[in-house]
């Protein structure tokens, strides 16, 4: 019997404490399981930046965020209520995935120690669809449910 094959690897999550936020200029917007009609263009446009987790040059997870003054309901609210950085309130997660197990809850960490450091900003919160999965990762990670809208759900990231 090959016991090596049922042993664990310890090792598996050790990539997380080597990553680093990083701002992007571009993605590959098929890549976005939430919103992949969203073009490059409208993520890097006035108010909006591309975030990703690099590791060994590699990109393990993405958010997309949005500087606002008020929580948006819509995508469409969310390009209206747009503002520049500095003049935003409220950091908005509009989509954020990861490809690599870990990745996401890490990304959502260094965003949080981002906005403290750079912004001054109290509280990122997010834009998320409807969906259970969506759902189970915010909780799971440590937000609030604010307000369940129509078609999207806001939850509260405090920023200690």
């Amino acid at each position: 019997m090959n016991l090596q094959k049922y042993k664990y690897n310890f090792n598996f999550f050790n990539w997380i404490k080597k990553s680093e936020l990083v701002e992007l200029n571009e993605i590959n917007t098929d890549d976005d399981p939430i919103r992949p009609e969203l073009s490059n263009e409208f993520r890097t446009s006035e108010g909006r930046k591309i975030f990703g987790l690099k590791y060994n040059e590699e990109i393990e997870g993405v958010v997309c965020i949005a500087f606002t003054t008020d929580i948006p309901v819509t995508v469409k609210e969310l390009e209206l209520m747009s503002t520049y950085e500095k003049n935003g309130k409220i950091a908005i997660a509009y989509t954020l995935w990861s490809f690599k197990k870990g990745a996401g809850k890490k990304i959502m960490k260094e965003l949080l120690k981002y906005m403290k450091n750079k912004n001054k900003i109290d509280s990122v919160m997010t834009l998320s669809p409807l969906t259970p999965m969506a759902t189970h990762y915010h909780i799971r990670n440590g937000a609030k449910l604010i307000k369940i809208n129509p078609t999207t759900q806001n939850f509260e990231y405090k920023i200690n």
